[in-house]
């Protein structure tokens, strides 16, 4: 028996000895990882090449010398892997010849569908210095049940992102192409990357220039193309990104001025994004979850009779408080963001957990507003947004700052979306302008007296008043009910309405409490309690009562179908004019537009004439690819516009939209 096991060991160590999802190679470290399955069961598989310092690798297109990875796989019968997906390069130039390489880690990704089992690979690449290449391999397995990589989601957002409408010319052999980069002012510096051989002369410059919406990218052709693909490489400040396009023949605007470099060009775009955030901020001041706590906070101005000294201290707090939130959630954003995370502003209504609670809070300040129970009286006036002076004013602010999250309206979307882009520190300032400009309207009421006195005289009507601005608020519950059954069904805003029943409840008993001048605190921490496990007992990525790629509540008259950049492409390469927009359903602006404008049967009528498709994308639950092609775009969050004409040209509409300029697009 000894013997026997023995030898079965024996015959076991070679292969777990071939087991490796890691090899040293002399010049390169080499790994095999991969992502958590999908439902379908594919998961994503990453190369992760790290080569020791003055060593390189090389991309699909090495350039003028080199050679591009490859990968010979071993899977489970059945099973199949994708082609590989390259992270964005960069050039190194050496005795007159341009490479196309990576000189620190590079994580090359696939997708492998199909029966559950080990992953094999053998990989033969070439690492090179300035002076020697040195082609190397590796033999690696990944074993079947590997735990999940985290690096693969960093590697899947580092990947260029797909956009359609590029177009190119040739004219005196220099190739001439137009990309339809947002907000071409504020890069940097850019960096055309041919896909194969043969399109341009690798060693020629290349002359960058802002020209119509986008960048326009010139340089000496190898011969004519009948289209051009590749990767832009574009850098804003420390920031890259990189983009992935096909470009088709078609008129390519005349060379335009260089882009914005260094301080000047960030200045500008800092000053214009942070002009529109206050303006931005302003707007949201007449949303309906917003309005009722800004006029209960002017009318406290009247009732108290307060001195000028203190009015404005409180105006000081209220405006603390809105920035402070702004600038956290903005945090989050950039910090989110930087991690590889494809999140935008209102990031948080995407977890149901989130909408739950908040439909309770808002639900809560409902019932305040109509009279059922006065917050002053919760242990001797310590709530908080009900504190007298600084300190109520300053919580009031970051639950206005809160609520007024779900919208982008008017001016917020490029200030956000160059927030993305901007160093940190003018991101967060970015942010911080939305603030003020939200705080804006009670800053001018406590600084500036005359607006004080034009304040109706404290009476009889603010009782009626108060009770009237409970109106809106109950109709903002109302729609975080519907946004929770959208996200996680029946169920999930069933559990929502019993945790708001509970609370409305415990705050009806203990208004009558109040009343009697008798303690409240135990019937308080009882709601509490039902509210907390309402909220735990709702599970985020459970599916609602719609996908996030269905289409089928866009307005029928436009038969839209599902966005996906697959489909998009499609349409674009068949020059067919194409109208994009993305959508959630917590987005109060989107909802405005989709009744609105969107639901007109002229727009309807005009586009079946000259057979425009639209494709919508619902962005209610988080969706990275969604995600990413919103961040390409270089917005911030929903609502995003575009028209995509049949001759190539992609034009960014204004979030507001209306029935005549869509019309007149058609």
């Amino acid at each position: 028996m000894l013997r026997l096991l023995l030898a079965l060991l024996a015959l076991a160590l070679p292969a777990a000895a071939a087991a490796q999802p890691v090899v040293d190679n002399p010049n390169t470290r080499v790994e095999l990882i991969a992502g958590a399955p999908d439902a379908s069961g594919a998961r994503t598989v990453g190369l992760v090449l790290t080569p020791k310092p003055g060593w390189h690798s090389y991309w699909s297109n090495p350039g003028e010398a080199g050679f591009a990875p490859k990968a010979t796989w071993t899977l489970p019968a059945t099973a199949t892997a994708a082609p590989l997906r390259f992270p964005v390069p960069g050039t190194l130039l050496v005795s007159g010849l341009m490479n196309y390489v990576y000189e620190s880690t590079a994580t090359l990704l696939t997708t492998v569908s199909g029966p559950a089992g080990a992953i094999g690979v053998d990989l033969n690449y070439l690492v090179c210095t300035a002076e020697m290449c040195v082609p190397e391999s590796a033999k690696l397995t990944l074993l079947a049940g590997a735990a999940a990589d985290p690096r693969i989601a960093a590697a899947v957002a580092a990947l260029p992102t797909p956009l359609a409408g590029a177009r190119f010319a040739i004219d005196h052999g220099r190739l001439a192409v137009a990309v339809p980069v947002a907000d071409p002012a504020s890069v940097t510096h850019a960096y055309f990357f041919p896909a194969v051989d043969g399109i341009l002369d690798y060693a020629s410059p290349q002359i960058v220039t802002v020209a119509g919406v986008g960048l326009r990218i010139e340089t000496k052709a190898a011969k004519p193309p009948t289209s051009v693909a590749g990767v832009l490489r574009v850098e804003r400040g420390a920031k890259v990104t990189g983009y992935t396009f096909t470009a088709t023949p078609g008129v390519v605007a005349a060379a335009g001025p260089a882009p914005g470099e260094g301080a000047t060009g960030t200045l500008a775009l800092f000053a214009s994004a942070l002009a529109l955030a206050i303006a931005g901020g302003v707007v949201l001041n007449v949303m309906p979850c917003v309005f009722p706590i800004l006029s209960l906070k002017a009318l406290s101005l009247a009732k108290g009779g307060a001195s000028p000294a203190e009015a404005r201290r409180d105006a000081l707090a209220y405006a603390a408080g809105v920035i402070a939130v702004c600038v956290v959630l903005g945090g989050v954003v950039l910090a989110l963001s930087a991690a590889g995370d494809a999140v935008g502003w209102g990031f948080q209504l995407q977890n149901p957990r989130v909408v739950a609670a908040l439909l309770i809070l808002v639900t809560a300040i409902s019932l305040n507003l109509a009279g059922l129970f006065e917050l002053g009286s919760f242990g001797g006036g310590d709530a908080l947004a009900s504190k007298p002076g600084a300190a109520g004013s300053f919580w009031t602010g970051a639950l206005a700052a809160f609520v007024a999250t779900p919208c982008t309206g008017p001016f917020m979307a490029a200030a956000l979306g160059a927030a993305l882009v901007l160093p940190p520190v003018a991101g967060l300032l970015v942010f911080a302008g939305l603030g003020f400009g939200l705080a804006l309207p009670f800053l001018a009421i406590g600084f500036v007296p005359a607006l004080r006195r034009r304040l109706p005289k404290p009476g009889a009507w603010m009782a009626t008043f108060r009770h009237l601005l409970s109106i809106p608020m109950f109709m903002t519950a109302l729609g975080l009910a519907w946004l929770l059954g959208r996200q996680a069904g029946v169920s999930g805003m069933a559990i929502g309405l019993a945790g708001a029943l509970a609370a409305g409840l415990t705050l009806w008993w203990l208004g009558g409490r109040q009343r009697a001048f008798a303690p409240g605190w135990p019937p308080l921490i009882v709601g509490l309690a039902a509210a907390v496990v309402a909220v735990a007992a709702i599970v985020p990525g459970v599916a609602g009562l719609h996908a996030a790629t269905d289409a089928t509540d866009a307005p029928s008259g436009l038969a839209a179908a599902p966005f996906s950049e697959a489909a998009l492409a499609k349409l674009q390469a068949s020059h067919t004019p194409t109208f994009v927009y993305f959508t959630a359903d917590w987005c109060l602006t989107c909802k405005v537009n989709e009744r609105g404008a969107l639901s007109s049967p002229a727009v309807a009528a005009a586009f079946r004439a000259k057979g425009v498709r639209t494709l919508v994308g619902d962005w209610t639950s988080n969706d990275p690819v969604l995600g990413r092609f919103i961040r390409a775009h270089n917005r911030a969050g929903v609502p995003l516009y575009l028209f995509y004409h049949a001759d190539g040209r992609m034009e960014v509409l204004p979030q507001v939209l209306t029935p005549d300029a869509l019309i007149s697009l058609a």
